[in-house]
């Protein structure tokens, strides 16, 4: 277990699916399923695409976190970004999300935990947002290898409620450990 000073500074949820979501002060996270009330939430998966693909999927996908780092680098940039903008439900500060490793468990407040799945794999739906915004959310690592920054998928484990503000505790599962790949 790893304490830190992360916390959550955004919370967004929309039951159509849009790219955005609506901002929130709180949101409910229902074990198996998601984000109570977004469009997203379900046993199997529920992004559109996907859904296209295989209905039968499970889904890996319940709950999308993003670190508000990467708004402070796209601030830099020229874009100004609030919560909710990039389709992520819970916007943290203070926590390397893509430096976690699969299957992290993200307490969140007093009682909801979330166990990471992967990464988000940003697509040209952030262009649309906004263009040119894709080129920050996905770059080329020095070796030549992609590196998706657009934030990090999860399921949930233990339903609770979030609310800004709430304290972020990291629960690291055993080494070795798995590096995160897109889902």
């Amino acid at each position: 277990m790893t304490r830190c000073t992360a916390s959550v500074i955004g919370l967004a949820a929309d039951s159509e699916h849009r790219f955005s979501k609506m901002p929130r002060s709180a949101i409910t996270l229902v074990r198996d399923l998601g984000v109570r009330g977004d469009a997203h939430a379900g046993l199997t998966v529920q992004h559109l695409s996907r859904i296209a693909k295989d209905p039968s999927q499970p889904n890996l996908r319940q709950v999308h976190l993003l670190a508000s780092e990467f708004f402070d680098e796209a601030r830099a940039h020229g874009y100004e970004l609030a919560a909710g903008n990039l389709g992520e439900n819970i916007l943290t500060r203070g926590i390397d999300l893509l430096g976690l490793p699969r299957g992290a468990m993200l307490r969140l407040g007093r009682r909801a935990v979330v166990r990471v799945t992967g990464l988000r794999n940003p697509c040209r739906q952030i262009d649309d947002f906004r263009s040119g915004l894709l080129k920050i959310a996905v770059k080329r690592g020095e070796d030549g290898t992609v590196v998706r920054r657009a934030g990090i998928m999860a399921v949930v484990a233990t339903g609770g409620n979030v609310r800004l503000g709430d304290v972020i505790e990291v629960i690291l599962p055993p080494e070795p450990h798995d590096r995160l790949e897109p889902v």
